[in-house]
């Protein structure tokens, strides 16, 4: 094998071509794969969140053979980017989450053995040179993965647009060796990049004449390679499901929402809130999605000429049904059919003229783009930071220059310009006034969040039902409890109701289903639920296995036909209890589906769980708060201890999103020498200028090692160098309001399963009565290749670790070596995935969408 081809071989074993790390069915236990290294601060990523129908490749377990590299392949991965420089700015508007992209283009691109520089001010730093242009340090970018905005600069550049600016800024990196250059920012400065490529040749030809170069720079220099990253909180730019900074935005817009909530139900007001998206009405679709807004305003999908009589005849109806208060939601961008503006002032002129009701005009303006990024902004950063290193470092002169999307779960890249065009496109076709197909190029996942909101928001419930087509669906909590779950209950009794079902609610799980404690839901039982953290119907651990014969009997009285069943690992094993019963009893022969609700995201058959991002996000912000208490104190290293039961998802993200020096988990088994490896870890690191550690240790990890032996291990070997504290989390993580994420994704989970259940339901209707026995008559509905899918409970036995409660193969440890690097951990995996350009699918009128 070439050198070179072994070096890229081996740099593949570090960071999987998509953004994930796949390690082989024979990698290293925690011991052989950290060899230390003096280090600073450590690092973080998320849980790819994508907004609808995410997902991932299947994950391998990390097994405990031990394979240690040699000195040889130890040297090629720390020399694969000596002799390469690369430089990393942002441009336009800023983004929370920018700074967790910065962070590990600098320590991965360090990691490989390049230099890496900052450009302070973007491009407008770019073409001004000097000190605008400085090299990075591993600890320069500690302690900046919590703060929003970006840390070193954003700026308007009308320099850069001009070609003299262009070749000012081409002259100020050859002189710096630099020939790979990471923009993070938004269409226009993406576009901006790909033209700064293009002209590369003719810029350094024009430089060497003017004498400004040698001819042995313009040759070290001969071709520049361009990777963008996505940063706008709006989410306007086509190829990406998410871009870095959409989620932060609307944990603001859903904190101010839910505090307007509780004043306009004081004084029965309206209030009509106006939230940024001059051209894209992402931000103003979600926060409707979120918190059950009585309509929205988009600019993809102008009202029709009547929306005013439609609009007060809704904002009536809600009143009617003992409503105190009206949320109307208004994109800034927002227009009618004929391109004229729609205002927010516009609006309330028309509700107080025509309903009378007190009305209040909210506009949030840049609030949205300040704050700390939640979690899943500095995960999605980090992963799209180190793909970029990825992709810079593989490019060649007929590499397109490309853009790192989120694609699902996936990270994945995509030519930059095909990205910027079907952006363009958009505009177009709103300009054009064919608002249809502007919405069909937002992308299944935009589409998606458009109908499920028209279903809640726009459609009622018929007046009355007929028992031919009325079917009877119950509805229940099962587990532990998880922010989300109301949301998911709300959605599922509305899309019942909407379809002319008879909607029961079951408190209590299945002791309540035993105990006959159900009642009937009606439209506005449901009201205000999308908001409220925990269970409002209660839940409870409790099995159907030994009330069958109770629950039967329920199931007759009360003619249940469909069950759907939100909760954790108890709600997929009572699944399969169900399923076995049906032998001794006939009336469990219903169709049911569990949607995952867990903070432990350890239910089989889904990627995620509803409730986890908003665990995730409280011990996220504790880590916050914690680190910066010891901000001028001495030496500090904290233990934290995270739920999860052996499910170690919560402490890998959270250390991830936290930067922790360390996350213990049951999944990968650690020993003392491990221990010992991260004590001295942390004694190296508490000689530099980073005077803080932090260490999550998930509760199950290990029976011997417990929270209290790893604190009193780190403060003995500790002593004299730095002093340790402890901190258990606890049921903090499972309260709270839910996140943006778990209020959107509990309600499309739960207005799929209600659509899957009616179509069921008539699908087993035989002789007079409903008789399901078939294994996919009870499923799962979980998130899994880039879409929501149902699957067997039986079929996902063999997947199941029933002894430790957790799936045998789970996708988010292939993101741990990710947190090692980023801690200053070296390495070893073999991992020999190539990395492919992909291509976006350009969806016009009369072609077939994704």
């Amino acid at each position: 094998m070439r050198k070179e081809e072994f070096h890229l071989k081996f740099f593949m074993c570090v960071i999987e071509s998509r953004g994930l790390v796949r390690t082989p069915q024979s990698t290293a236990s925690t011991s052989s794969m950290l060899i230390q290294k003096p280090p600073p601060e450590t690092d973080d990523l998320k849980h790819l969140h994508a907004v609808d129908d995410p997902t991932t490749k299947e994950g391998i377990p990390i097994l405990k053979n031990e394979w240690i590299m040699t000195h040889e392949e130890h040297h090629a991965a720390k020399t694969l980017g000596i002799g390469k420089a690369i430089a990393v700015l942002t441009s336009g508007g800023d983004a929370q989450g920018m700074n967790a992209a910065v962070r590990a283009v600098v320590r991965v691109g360090i990691f490989t053995g390049a230099r890496v520089f900052f450009v302070h001010e973007g491009y407008q730093g770019l073409v001004d040179g000097g000190d605008h242009i400085r090299e990075a340090t591993w600890e320069s970018v500690s302690m900046m993965l919590q703060l929003g905005g970006t840390v070193i600069g954003s700026a308007r550049c009308k320099d850069f647009r001009e070609r003299e600016g262009r070749l000012r800024a081409a002259h100020n990196l050859v002189k710096r060796g630099i020939t790979n250059l990471c923009v993070i920012g938004g269409d226009g400065s993406l576009t901006g990049a790909d033209t700064f490529r293009s002209e590369w040749s003719d810029l350094l030809s024009d430089l060497q004449k003017a004498g400004k170069i040698t001819a042995e720079e313009a040759t070290k220099s001969s071709y520049l390679n361009i990777v963008g990253l996505v940063g706008s909180i709006d989410n306007d730019f086509c190829g990406t499901d998410m871009t870095i900074g959409t989620d932060s935005a609307l944990h603001r817009i859903i904190e101010i929402v839910d505090a307007i909530t509780t004043t306009a139900q004081s004084h029965q007001r309206t209030f009509v809130l106006e939230v940024m998206g001059r051209h894209c009405g992402y931000l103003a679709l979600v926060t409707s999605l979120s918190c059950g807004a009585d309509w929205v305003f988009i600019p993809e999908c102008p009202p029709d000429d009547d929306w005013e009589e439609h609009l007060c005849r809704r904002l009536s109806e809600t009143r009617t049904r003992g409503s105190r208060l009206n949320i109307i939601i208004v994109a800034e961008g927002a227009i009618d059919k004929n391109g004229k503006p729609i205002t927010s002032e516009e609006i309330k002129e028309l509700v107080v003229k025509r309903l009378g009701y007190d009305t209040r005009v909210t506009v949030l303006g840049h609030v949205q783009r300040g704050g700390t990024p939640s979690a899943f902004d500095r995960i999605l950063g980090s992963r799209m930071g180190v793909e970029a290193v990825m992709a810079l470092l593989e490019g060649t002169p007929d590499t397109p220059a490309c853009v790192v999307s989120l694609s699902g779960n996936q990270a994945v890249r995509l030519p930059l310009m095909e990205c910027v065009q079907v952006t363009k496109d958009v505009t177009k076709a709103m300009n054009d006034r064919k608002f249809d197909e502007a919405m069909k190029l937002r992308g299944r996942s935009f589409m998606n969040n458009w109908e499920v909101y028209k279903l809640l928001a726009h459609i009622r419930p018929p007046v009355s039902k007929t028992s031919a087509t009325m079917h009877t669906v119950a509805v229940m909590n099962v587990g532990a409890p998880a922010a989300g779950m109301n949301a998911a209950v709300r959605s599922t009794v509305r899309i019942g109701l909407i379809q002319g079902n008879r909607v029961l609610v079951v408190h209590d799980g299945f002791e309540g289903l035993a105990k006959g404690q159900i009642e009937e839901a009606g439209w506005s039982y449901v009201g205000g639920w999308t908001g409220q953290g925990g269970s409002k119907l209660g839940t409870k651990r409790t099995l159907p296995k030994k009330s069958f014969e109770q629950i039967s009997a329920n199931i007759t009285k009360f003619n249940i036909q469909g069950l759907i069943i939100i909760g954790g690992f108890e709600a997929y094993t009572g699944g399969l209890e169900l399923m076995e019963g049906r032998k001794q009893f006939d009336e469990l022969c219903i169709p049911f589906v569990v949607i995952p609700a867990t903070v432990s995201n350890n239910v089989p058959g889904s990627d995620f769980s509803v409730g986890a991002d908003t665990a995730l996000n409280t011990i996220c912000t504790t880590c916050d708060r914690i680190k910066q208490s010891a901000a001028g104190t001495k030496r500090r290293v904290f233990i934290i201890e995270t739920m999860g039961g052996y499910c170690g998802y919560l402490a890998t993200m959270a250390g991830l999103a936290a930067g922790a020096d360390a996350a213990y988990i049951f999944e990968e088994p650690f020993t003392i020498r491990d221990l010992q490896a991260n004590v001295e870890h942390l004694v190296q690191k508490m000689k530099t200028t980073v005077k803080r550690g932090l260490v999550l240790r998930n509760e199950k990890c290990n029976e011997n090692y417990t929270t209290d032996f790893i604190f009193n291990l780190y403060s003995e070997e500790g002593k004299g160098i730095f002093d340790s504290r402890k901190n258990v989390l606890g049921h903090m993580q499972q309260g709270g309001s839910p996140t943006p994420f778990d209020r959107n994704f509990a309600t499309k989970m739960g207005a799929k399963a209600m659509n899957w259940m009616s179509g069921k339901i008539k699908e087993s209707y035989r002789n007079g009565r409903i008789f399901a026995n078939t294994p996919d008559s009870g499923c799962v509905l979980g998130m899994r290749k880039r879409a929501l899918v149902f699957q067997p409970v039986t079929e996902l036995k063999d997947q199941t670790d029933f002894d430790h409660r957790i799936p045998k193969e789970q996708w988010w440890l292939k993101l741990r070596p990710i947190l090692k690097i980023l801690a200053k951990y070296e390495i070893d995996l073999d991992t020999t995935e190539h990395a492919h350009l992909e291509h976006i699918s350009r969806k016009r009128s009369g072609e077939t969408s994704i």
